[in-house]
């Protein structure tokens, strides 16, 4: 049977070309000048925006870019239609649609002080396309953070190790914050210490795992509380679990990004560039220089049919799930999302200290994404994994242990490899899901500008506007049908994307009448039509048809679950609305900045550069 080693080497030689190629090709396309001043130095505050070096700022946008979608899209995809259809979408979308997304919001967020991609689409189409897009992104950040919470919780259920570890790398982020911001110790002395910190707390985590509520857990685990009057996918624990992520989420979106969101996401670089390099090292090792205590081998299919019939997943997802389209909103980070467009011109723009690092952290940035998304794909495909054995709780303890089985290659104890890989999911989601959370506030902040009402004091007031992103998320999550949440998350998710790419377009198009349109147009339009019919798909068939009538899947029987399908429809019909809307307006600034007379040079540069 083919090993792994082959989904490693189509990935690696795709991306390698393209970021050498195609990577450089953009830089120039945009200009990207060191002689500019960035926005993280000309507005330099303390809060929001702080200038960061290469390595920190590249550890925050990759943590916050690379959250559990790249992990559990590619799994759950492998295991309903097979693993070939899944790395060819990541080998080949990644380079010319998603990391030309993401280094595209990021180079317009540059050129615009910083601000959001809605602003920048305001820019040219109007207030109201700009409030279109930030609504649309506001209930998309609901989304991401609802996911992340209940893939956290799931994650914390099945390894208590990995949540002893993660509670121990917060504090640590915390305390490297202390020891740089206020302490003005040496960075390269407290790399050291608080990253040796930070590998240490798996060995802790192994020896004192700690769960919320009494459950099935590994001999020794702590358990501190008796009991929690709420169940997620039948779990009182990881309702426990979602319930303080969600509050985790809150209170470190409101902290200064000195304070946390710097430090720990420069310290879970590491983590993740050692749990996706050493994956990828290992697979190379195993193949080639040692034998592992398994082989490492593909022991899942190639192909399971258009309607992935036949899969070990088939069970527990809905009676029919066609390849088109759902395999390009179900693999979603992996590839293209339009969350990252949100990171790139939401925090990471605010830091950036020359633009020369777009390159990097942009379109090198998207195209690491992708390697973890292919180790990802390589775990799951080492696990024999029996027909009707598992939903989400299958997909994701299935990318520790054979995260685990690839890094024995190395020497790497199981049980060890295992936690350690728990741990770099579970940072990834950290990072994303109040990163998250921080964005959503920058959203309505946007959204209701200067207040002018009381209501509107109460909508821009950090506190509150947290507050009802957690409140909000926690009530979709009361149905339980992840595979719905997870495809309406994926769908609004890619449609985003197609909208960052409608911005980036229409700033090329208002800055220099001579560029082309190509590179972002094309992506654009492609997504548009995958994301749209995917989401019809999800609303139509799997919720309507479904959860309320009972024709498609097992109807909903209790209130709570009926209301939040409702409620998911409402969100697909509004997302749908606004995304038709504004490429409406985008339409119809595109022919006339493109028809007879001269571009508009907008904050984007001037016909001469």
């Amino acid at each position: 049977m083919a090993g792994v080693i082959w989904i490693v080497a189509i990935v690696l030689v795709t991306f390698t070309v393209a970021y050498i190629g195609y990577g450089r090709y953009l830089s120039r396309f945009v200009g990207l000048d060191d002689a500019r001043e960035t926005p993280a130095h000309k507005y330099e505050d303390g809060q929001e925006y702080v200038p960061a070096t290469k390595p920190v700022l590249l550890g925050h946008h990759y943590s916050s870019i690379a959250g559990g979608a790249p992990i559990v899209g590619p799994i759950t995809a492998a295991l309903t239609w097979g693993w070939l259809p899944a790395v060819l979408w990541v080998a080949i979308g990644n380079p010319l649609m998603g990391a030309v997304h993401d280094f595209t919001s990021l180079s317009a967020s540059l050129r615009h002080e910083g601000k959001s991609i809605g602003y920048i689409i305001g820019e040219y189409v109007g207030e109201r396309g700009k409030d279109m897009l930030l609504w649309f992104a506001f209930l998309l950040i609901i989304l991401v953070v609802a996911v992340f919470a209940l893939v956290i919780g799931v994650v914390f259920n099945a390894y208590p190790q990995a949540a002893t570890a993660s509670v121990l790398y917060v504090g640590l982020a915390v305390l490297f914050g202390i020891w740089l911001y206020q302490l003005g110790l040496p960075f390269s002395v407290g790399t050291v210490i608080f990253v040796a910190g930070v590998f240490a707390s798996v060995w802790v985590g192994i020896q004192y795992p700690v769960a919320l509520v009494p459950g099935d857990y590994p001999a020794g685990t702590l358990v501190l509380f008796g009991g929690f009057p709420i169940a997620l996918l039948d779990s009182p624990n990881i309702a426990a679990w979602v319930v303080t992520m969600l509050i985790y989420g809150a209170a470190a979106s409101i902290l200064p990004v000195w304070t946390l969101l710097q430090p720990r996401d420069y310290l879970s670089s590491f983590l993740l560039y050692a749990g996706v390099g050493g994956s990828l090292l290992a697979v190379i090792a195993g193949t080639f220089l040692t034998s592992t205590a398994q082989p490492l081998e593909i022991q899942i299919g190639a192909w399971y049919g258009f309607f992935g019939q036949g899969s070990p997943l088939a069970e527990f997802l809905p009676a029919m799930m066609p390849l088109f389209p759902l395999l390009f909103i179900t693999i979603a980070c992996g590839t293209i999302s339009g969350f990252h467009s949100l990171v790139s011109s939401g925090t990471t723009a605010k830091q950036l200290n020359k633009e020369s690092d777009a390159r990097l952290i942009g379109y090198g940035g998207m195209l690491a994404e992708g390697l973890l998304a292919a180790v990802a794909l390589c775990a799951v495909a080492l696990i024999a994994i029996p027909a009707g054995s598992g939903g989400i709780g299958l997909a994701l303890p299935n990318f520790a242990e054979g995260g685990g089985i690839i890094l024995t290659a190395l020497g790497v104890p199981l049980l060890t490899g295992e936690v350690f890989m728990a741990l770099v999911l579970a940072s990834f989601l950290l990072t994303s899901m109040d990163t998250a959370v921080r964005l959503g506030r920058y959203m309505m902040e946007e959204i209701v500008g200067t207040p002018e009402t009381a209501v509107e004091s109460y909508a821009a007031n950090k506190y509150v506007n947290t507050g009802v992103i957690g409140v909000v998320a926690f009530f979709l999550l009361g149905s339980g049908r992840w595979e719905d949440l997870w495809t309406l998350f994926g769908g609004a998710n890619q449609l985003l994307a197609a909208l960052a790419l409608l911005t980036g377009t229409v700033w090329l198009a208002n800055w220099d009448q001579s560029k082309q349109l190509l590179s972002t147009g094309a992506p654009m339009a492609i997504m548009t039509f995958i994301t749209i019919a995917g989401l019809a798909w999800v609303g139509g068939y799997q919720i309507v048809g479904g959860r309320l009538l009972g024709i498609t899947a097992e109807a909903e029987t209790t209130l709570l679950g009926q209301v939040s399908a409702v409620a998911q429809v409402l969100i697909i019909i509004t997302l749908i609305g606004l995304a038709l809307s504004l490429l409406k307006l985008g339409y119809e600034n595109l022919q006339t900045v493109r028809g007879p007379g001269e571009a508009v040079a907008a904050d984007g540069g001037t016909e001469d550069d």
